[in-house]
């Protein structure tokens, strides 16, 4: 389905002015993939056979742009089939490794999406959000580049502003009509008038610099707002489905909307003038040219829960969200052309990654035209005892450094022993066993549970140095998770 031209398309028309982002997809020769795994290796523990399956692939990229033309459209990539059950890193290790690198990365379910002919998401939406994020990824970037020469603009404007409604009241004030009507002004009245203006505007530049006007209205243009539609969802689509189905046909006749005028306070006429000069130095067309060349290249997406796709017994279970999906990924997957509302953008080279925990079905019961786009097939392990231990102690960003740095916004010294964090690896184990096995992701609950009454009492506890030992634990979670019904519930 080919879309509308996008929201974006009144600034594309026209060069803005300001300097180019520059289209280069970015290169990692100083990127090896051990050094990638090192950094993975700050971040999660273990799952080394992924870490490095992943890290070749993305090596491989960087190795494909130095083959010859000819060569080069002929290599594709090598995507990769996680699978393990949750909560072991299978996400984290795609999000992190396509962060490393700078890539544009999108994270989707494949149980959100339906067979075409049917209500709810298409597969192509994937390559659309995947574009939606590169765009931003660049504009935000560019932003920060043109941040100091649009807030200097701005300011230049908000001087040139106030320095004139200020002159304007004066006049009103003291009724001057600057002469006969009709009649120019004299030599001397117009030097005295430009001298006025000088004093005035030096004054206001002062003022603002002093940040004395902040309160102060002054009248500025300003872009006209969209307002939130009253359809919220029409025939299964969404606002933004809608706006971009009729985009086209209003463009062809609908007049460019104009800017109104509005009254805000200085400060508030600061951040707007600014963002507007923001806008006027991003150069629109770049951003979007040098995002597409992005995705095509670079682009990352993991599709999580593939084996929801496949019936439970391990057949197609030819519903629409089932065999139905696997066939509609398969041309994305292995390469086409999907049409967005930034035009044409080929998948041929972006990376996939599916994952699933495959309880009760294997990755051979994926459809066969599917399983060979996945030739990388790699297994996650359920973590131990010791893993969780790591987990809570080594990573830069480790749970337990999380809260005791929360806490310490409310000056509440928070230290775990290492025996708490020995018992916590050891209940999460435990629990993981007994009930469902979530990974990782039962530490969450573990050492919330653990800390709940100190984080709710914090605002009255500053000053306070908190020890969290072994005894602690157990006592705030110990008889929960020897209860497998009540741990069930609340674990």
């Amino acid at each position: 389905m080919v879309e509308a031209q996008p929201r974006l398309a009144s600034a594309t028309n026209n060069k803005r002015p300001g300097v180019d982002i520059g289209a280069e997809v970015p290169t990692m020769e100083d990127l090896t993939p051990a050094q990638m795994v090192t950094e993975l290796d700050r971040f999660i523990i273990g799952q080394d056979d992924a870490k490095r399956a992943v890290a070749v692939a993305l090596r491989n990229r960087y190795r494909r742009q130095l083959l010859p033309e000819e060569m080069r459209g002929e290599v594709v990539p090598k995507n990769i089939l996680m699978m393990g059950p949750t909560g072991v890193g299978k996400t984290e290790i795609a999000r992190r490794v396509a962060k490393i690198v700078d890539a544009p990365f999108v994270k989707v379910e494949a149980t959100r999406f339906t067979e075409v002919g049917y209500v709810g998401r298409d597969v192509e939406s994937i390559v659309r959000d995947l574009c939606e994020v590169a765009i931003d990824m660049l504009h935000s970037r560019r932003l920060e580049q043109v941040k100091e020469q649009a807030d200097q603009a701005a300011r230049q404007r908000l001087v040139d502003l106030l320095t004139e409604q200020l002159l304007a009241g004066a006049r009103g004030r003291n009724g001057r009509t600057g002469g006969l009507p009709g009649a120019a002004p004299s030599k001397r009245a117009t030097a005295a008038e430009e001298k006025r203006r000088k004093r005035e505007h030096d004054r206001v530049l002062a003022l603002l610099s002093e940040e004395a006007l902040e309160e102060e209205t002054v009248e500025i243009e300003v872009d006209p707002q969209f307002a939130d539609s009253p359809y919220d969802e029409f025939g299964g689509m969404s606002p933004d489905e809608l706006y971009d189905s009729f985009q086209g046909f209003l463009e062809g006749y609908a007049p460019p909307p104009r800017r109104g005028r509005r009254k805000v306070s200085v400060r508030e006429a600061r951040r707007i003038l600014a963002q507007q000069e923001e806008d006027r130095l991003v150069d629109w067309d770049t951003v979007i040219e040098s995002a597409v060349r992005r995705v095509e290249e670079t682009g990352v997406v993991f599709i999580d829960e593939i084996d929801k796709t496949i019936h439970g017994e391990g057949e197609y279970s030819g519903e629409v969200s089932g065999e139905g999906v696997q066939r509609d990924l398969l041309p994305i997957v292995e390469g086409s052309v999907v049409m967005t509302r930034y035009g044409p953008v080929r998948t041929d080279h972006i990376l996939f990654i599916a994952a699933g925990s495959f309880h009760n079905a294997r990755p051979a019961d994926l459809i066969p035209e599917l399983q060979g786009r996945f030739p990388i097939r790699v297994e996650l392990q359920s973590l131990s005892e010791d893993d969780l231990y790591a987990i809570l102690t080594e990573p830069q960003n480790a749970l337990s450094k999380q809260s005791v740095a929360l806490l310490a916004t409310e000056e509440v010294d928070l230290v775990f022993e290492d025996d708490a964090l020995r018992e916590m690896a050891h209940l999460a184990t435990a629990v993981n066993a007994t009930t469902e096995d979530i990974g990782a992701r039962r530490l969450h609950t573990i050492i919330e549970r653990v800390i709940e009454e100190i984080s709710f009492d914090a605002p009255e506890r500053k000053g306070e140095r908190i020890v969290v030992d072994a005894a602690f634990v157990s006592d705030r979670i110990g008889e929960v998770a020897a209860d497998e019904d009540l741990s069930s519930y609340i674990l």
